[in-house]
């Protein structure tokens, strides 16, 4: 068990990236470059023992730097959608870079998973982990204030990959951060992911419109294919005559979590009934994103040659709400000078018996 720190490339201006390697006494490992904060590989053993790469993504730093699909990064300044690219705050009203047609999506063209991140000091001792940092300025993407942020992953023995997130602002902002791996849990490239078993503890989502930008509703889960508190089979109802379906085409909605408000719950569960893998979320958040990987394109070449297929993989984003800056009855995204944000979120690995 521990960290290994290696070269993996140089972006386009010339500056190197590394990846780091972490293991732990489990026989997990998960490698981590610091540009866009990316988890390149997850490998997770299954019933039988052998450990297999869970996460999408690609072998080289070019992909990465060519890549469109957020394989694994962390994704700010703000996860998710914002409606018309803008918002106003304080009586001011701030203008973003709009990515996906009218609406600012994950950040912007150049978010924080195109962006490359200063490593500090590995963490050692018991726990491998490593502490990964971003000076975000003024005006970056359109968003006030400077914003300092520092992600921390760190891989247990228990088969947790923890990741703790910090920020701090010199003006007052909007800030909503997540992470995005796409999960496949019998392995990535292996096929789709609609026999996996799913749990999402939540009682209601926020419907959206034709934008998929949240209509401002709760809306409950009940007597729809939304429903996820008893454990379900993904691919069940995703072909369902539904207009939520039909909109997102297929699951890519916010779930509104049962739990209270900042406190670290468990809120997700996934179960492969082949590997016997079983993924647990845990998280502070007050939502979660569940995305079925419908926009993944029909040949998208993967590590290992690996070809990745329409919903291929899974992500489970914990997050505010999508619009919450345009939506003041939603938890609210403003991070004020003298404030820190901070949040956890634990993917935690297991096996069936």
């Amino acid at each position: 068990m521990g960290i290994r720190k290696d070269r993996f490339g140089k972006t386009i201006e010339g500056t190197a990236v590394d990846i780091y390697t972490l293991t732990n006494a489990q026989g997990m490992e998960v490698k981590i470059t610091n540009y866009g904060a990316t988890i390149v590989s997850l490998k997770v053993p299954s019933r039988h023992g052998e450990p297999v790469d869970v996460t999408l993504g690609y072998d080289s730093l070019e992909e990465y730097l060519r890549g469109s699909y957020y394989f694994g990064c962390i994704v700010g300044r703000y996860a998710n959608r914002i409606a018309g690219g803008k918002f106003a705050l304080q009586g001011k009203e701030y203008t973003l870079v709009k990515n996906e047609g009218n609406n600012h999506l994950h950040g912007g063209i150049r978010g924080f998973d195109k962006v490359l991140w200063q490593s500090e000091k590995p963490v050692t001792g018991a726990v491998p982990g490593l502490i990964l940092k971003y000076f975000s300025r003024q005006g970056e993407e359109g968003y006030p204030g400077s914003l300092s942020v520092a992600v921390t992953y760190n891989l247990t023995d228990e088969n947790e990959l923890k990741i703790d997130y910090e920020a701090q602002t010199d003006q007052p902002t909007v800030i909503n951060l997540t992470h995005h791996s796409y999960f496949n849990l019998a392995g990535a490239g292996s096929g789709d992911i609609l026999d996996h078993i799913l749990t999402i503890l939540a009682d209601q989502f926020t419907p959206v419109d034709n934008r998929l930008i949240p209509m401002g509703e709760l809306r409950s889960v009940r007597g729809t294919p939304m429903d996820f508190i008893q454990p379900t089979v993904i691919g069940a109802r995703i072909e369902q005559d539904d207009e939520q379906l039909i909109l997102g085409n297929g699951y890519d909605h916010n779930w509104v979590l049962n739990k209270e408000e900042g406190a670290l719950a468990l809120t997700a569960r996934v179960f492969e009934p082949h590997s016997g893998r079983t993924m647990e979320v845990h998280t502070t958040e007050p939502g979660i994103q569940f995305y079925s990987g419908n926009f993944l394109g029909d040949q998208i070449k993967g590590k290992g040659n690996q070809i990745y297929h329409r919903r291929g993989g899974f992500c489970l984003e914990t997050q505010h709400y999508p619009d919450a800056p345009n939506q003041p009855q939603f938890p609210s995204t403003v991070l004020e000078p003298g404030e820190k944000y901070k949040q956890t979120t634990i993917y935690h690995f297991s096996i069936a018996s």
